[in-house]
């Protein structure tokens, strides 16, 4: 079963557009600014909303900003810096990453910190070139325990219109139950490729909620 999990992502799976492990050349920048929309229970719709930047501030440091809102009930801002820890050639890279910031519950908010590590890995399919990304992070929120979280994202970069893409997001507290989020979505580039449309649905355990997101990618 393993074995059949590693070839899919690996099928699945070159420099891809969200990091991970990699770093922005000096410079260069990203930006993935997305919506999502849920049925609630009362037959209406609930939404959240993301931005996600990062920019190459020197050859071997990465900023960005990482804010998330479920409406105004609750989300989160953070500030990052990202660094290379080593660089293994065709067996894939690490990059470590520091993060500070804000988390809110309606009007109350606190601190939170987070420390990360990230393993990534460009290769070539019979589909194209495509990349693995697996990201673990510690978040500390002054507030609550300490949130364990560990990410997967495996997608194509092929020159073509369409590409697969998969997002797995997991977290796990003390004494608190798991949380998952899987994204199937597929990634539709522009004409000049620096811009790319990302739509698939988005599943949740925490309602047990199904939703659609549309996100845009943008390289500058």
């Amino acid at each position: 079963m393993y074995r059949a999990v590693f070839l899919f992502l690996a099928l699945l799976a070159a420099s891809p557009a969200w990091s991970g492990a990699w770093l922005r050349e000096k410079g260069s920048s990203f930006t993935a600014a997305s919506v999502t929309a849920f049925r609630d229970q009362y037959g209406g719709y609930d939404y959240k909303s993301s931005l996600y930047a990062e920019v190459g501030f020197r050859q071997n440091l990465t900023i960005g900003l990482d804010f998330e809102s479920n409406r105004d009930l609750y989300g989160h801002a953070l500030v990052f810096g990202r660094i290379q820890v080593a660089d293994l050639g065709k067996w894939g890279r690490f990059a470590a990453e520091f993060g500070a910031g804000v988390h809110h519950r309606q009007r109350s908010a606190w601190a939170v910190y987070k420390t990360g590590l990230s393993y990534g890995k460009g290769f070539q399919t019979g589909w194209g070139n495509g990349w693995l990304a697996v990201d673990a992070a510690l978040e500390f929120r002054t507030h609550e325990a300490v949130y364990r979280k560990l990410d997967f994202t495996t997608g194509l970069s092929a020159d073509r219109l369409l590409n697969p893409l998969l997002q797995i997001e997991t977290s796990y507290t003390p004494d608190t139950s798991f949380y998952w989020r899987v994204r199937p979505s597929v990634m539709i580039r522009t004409n000049k490729g620096k811009t790319k449309w990302v739509l698939g649905p988005e599943r949740t355990n925490a309602r047990s909620k199904t939703g659609i997101r549309i996100a845009i990618w943008n390289e500058f």
